[in-house]
This record gives C-alpha cells, structure tokens and sequence, in this order.
C-alpha cells in the first residue's frame, strides 16, 4: 500500500475516463466521486472498484455519454430515464435537482430509474447535508440477498441513507439491508480477518464469521433478520414504482450487469422554517458514544493530511489506463 495525493489520484483517474470516452467536465466529477469514496475510508467503493467499473463500460452495461434526464414531474415529485449512463453521475444529478426542489418548496423528491450502480451510497447523503439539507436515498439492486425463510437470493441488499446537517460535522447513515454489504465482506477477506459477528451462511446453512463463505453461499444476514428483509422488499417496491423502472427481481445475476436498476433521492430543507438551532447538536451530544458519520471524519482528515492508501498495483494499472 503507497500514498498518493489526492489531487494526483484524482488528474489521473480523469485522464483514464476521458480515454474511455467520458467528456472531460464529466469525467472529473466522476473521479472527484470515486477519490471521495476512497478518501472517506470506503475503499471498497472508491477506487479498487474502477477496475470493475471500467469492465462496465466495455462490456456495454454503462452507457458513458448518455445523460440522465427528466420524463415526468408532478409538484416535488420528479420521474428521470438514467439511460444506461455513469452510475455516480445519474445519482449526483438526481440528488443535486432535489436539492433544488426542496429550496423551493420545502422538500424534493427524484425517481431515477434505468441507471447503474451508483457505488458509495453515501455520497449522495453526503452532497445533500454539505448543502444543508436533510438526505434520505435508497437503490434496488441485483438478488444478492436471500429472504427471510429461503436459502437462495431473491431481494437486493438495498443500501439505504440518511443524512442530517450539523455544522460541526453532518451525522449520516450509510447502510445495507444486509448485516454486512458484499463491499465489506470483500474487504474483511482481503485483510484475512473474520467479521467481527456472524454476517451470513455457508454453503452447509451453518451461521458463519467467514466472510470468503458468505461470499461463495450468497447468503449474507439480513440486518435486524425479518425486519430487514421486509424492509428490503419495500424499498424495491417504492423505488421501481415511483420510477416506473425495474425491480430486483427483473435483474440479472451477473454484477457486470447490474443494468436498470431503480434509485429514488429525497431532500428536505428545515431552514423553511427558521434557523435550525442546535437540536441534532443536542441528540449526538445525549448518545455519549461514536454517531453516524463521525468515523468517516476522523479518516477524511487523516488521508487528505498523508495521502490516498492506494495499492501499488492498481495505482500501476490506473496510470498505463490513463497513459502516464
């Protein structure tokens, strides 16, 4: 693992869209997003996920000069064709305009569907709270996720976010609607360690800490068990039907493509009425332990002061992709 600066890793994580055929203003949001990822201590949606990404892109999955657009609107409410483009581009437009919307009316709502995989969720709570406003978004995903009571993936593990303004630091929620995301059991097998509670099933139906078994069974935990599946199965259904795009269950298997999947982006702004005080100063103060987001802080300062943790090899391999 070597350190490289941020703004190194992003000019050539640029260059290697734009040689991929993304327009160059596009193409530096995009990599803006994914060093952002990598920065906030996400990493196995930041940069060691572009490899997969751009296999994406050459497979045809990911469309990269398609633009998410508007095919519907209602009041707040906002229906948008993804088309196939850049995940992360689709989402940030969509969570940007209900930003807009809830400016001007108090709260926005944008239904995206058509789109792909918008990797770190977070992001988007993350842009929504940088804004002052409160972000709530969730996506559907491939059947990666058995229900509650089958052995086989039927549902998505759904991530969904919440995020809250704060100035002293937003307070944000990035979740699954599996006890640990494939991401995570990912990077656990990776640093050859064990989750640190049983996350999922082997392939024998025994409840393991082994995240390279869960991995090979397909059958990760759903958090809070039955409750986390229902909720799973909810967030598809109001995702698919206020995008009038696909469920989980229309989705292909293949996590190269994860095509046409469905995204829904809310934003409220408090500050229509009045100032916002200090009440979620007072709530994180009451918990007395760590609150949602504040890890993700902590690790931003810490890379922005030494440099992105990048492994050497990839850093070799996105440097040949960019022509360095």
């Amino acid at each position: 693992m070597i350190r490289i600066p941020v703004e190194q890793v992003q000019d050539v994580l640029a260059a290697v869209f734009i040689r991929i055929g993304v327009a160059p203003e596009r193409a530096a949001l995009s990599a803006r997003l994914f060093v952002e990822t990598t920065r906030d201590g996400v990493y196995s949606h930041g940069l060691n996920r572009v490899p997969r990404f751009l296999a994406t892109i050459r497979s045809g999955s990911v469309n990269v000069r398609a633009q998410a657009e508007r095919i519907a609107a209602h009041g707040a409410l906002e229906r948008w064709d993804g088309k196939k483009g850049v995940g992360n581009l689709n989402a940030y437009a969509a969570m940007d305009r209900a930003i807009a919307m809830a400016r001007e009316h108090g709260l926005g709502c944008v239904a995206l569907a058509n789109t792909n995989h918008w990797m770190r969720g977070g992001t988007y709570g993350w842009q929504a709270a940088d804004a002052g406003v409160i972000g709530i978004c969730w996506t559907n995903t491939l059947p990666n996720l058995p229900p509650w009571g089958a052995t086989d993936p039927r549902i998505g593990n759904n991530p969904l976010i919440v995020a809250v303004p704060r100035p002293a630091g937003a307070v944000v929620l990035d979740m699954a609607m599996s006890q640990f995301s494939y991401g995570a059991l990912a990077s656990y097998r990776e640093r050859g360690e064990l989750l640190p509670v049983d996350g999922g099933f082997d392939r024998e139906g025994r409840l393991t800490r082994d995240p390279a078994a869960i991995e090979g069974s397909l059958r990760p935990l759903p958090i809070g068990f039955w409750k986390g599946s229902g909720l799973s199965v909810l967030l598809d259904a109001t995702a698919a039907l206020l995008s009038g795009g696909r469920a989980t269950h229309e989705l292909g298997l293949d996590p190269l493509q994860e095509v046409g999947i469905s995204q829904v982006f809310l934003a409220f702004d408090p500050a229509v009425f009045g100032p916002l005080g200090d009440t979620v100063d007072r709530i994180v103060a009451s918990l007395g332990v760590r609150y949602p987001g504040e890890q993700v802080v902590r690790i931003r300062a810490e890379n922005l002061a030494k440099g992105l943790p990048v492994d050497e090899a990839l850093w070799e391999e996105l440097r040949k992709e960019a022509g360095r």
